[in-house]
């Protein structure tokens, strides 16, 4: 099997306050909304995040827990310390909660973290390093 991810889903609680969160908030373009059912968003050239209603989800995967923070983080990496400053100011005008302010990280980066509707956490980060540089635009 290829070493690659094509899609990643969250399952969340109301697909519609997620796209208002995603779309109307943060002004992203949806790939495809099924209204009550799915909203996908292209990430990249071949990356997908996918979300999926809760109802639709446990209809396929079976049951979902919920509650507590997601054992998972998403990263949106930029290209310096301003613009992680920017992307954290534009989350929190969309509705976004703050979960960490941006700041200087002992591994030798800046970032700060919010959480969306369903309290998925973002990392929006400034990595200096080769692999945070490798994966801007």
């Amino acid at each position: 099997m290829e070493q690659r991810i094509s899609f990643v889903t969250l399952v969340v609680e109301n697909v519609e306050a997620s796209t208002a969160f995603y779309v109307d908030g943060l002004g992203w373009e949806p790939e495809l909304h099924v209204a009550g059912e799915v909203l996908m968003l292209r990430m990249g050239e071949k990356l997908i995040l996918s979300l999926w209603d809760r109802t639709a989800a446990e209809h396929e995967i079976g049951p979902v827990t919920s509650g507590g923070t997601p054992p998972l983080t998403l990263a949106h990496n930029v290209a310096d310390e301003e613009a992680v400053d920017a992307a954290i100011a534009e989350a929190r005008a969309a509705g976004a909660t703050i979960v960490a302010e941006p700041q200087r990280r002992e591994w030798g980066g800046y970032s700060g973290y919010f959480a969306d509707p369903d309290g998925y956490r973002w990392e929006v980060a400034h990595n200096p390093g080769p692999v945070g540089q490798s994966v801007l635009p």
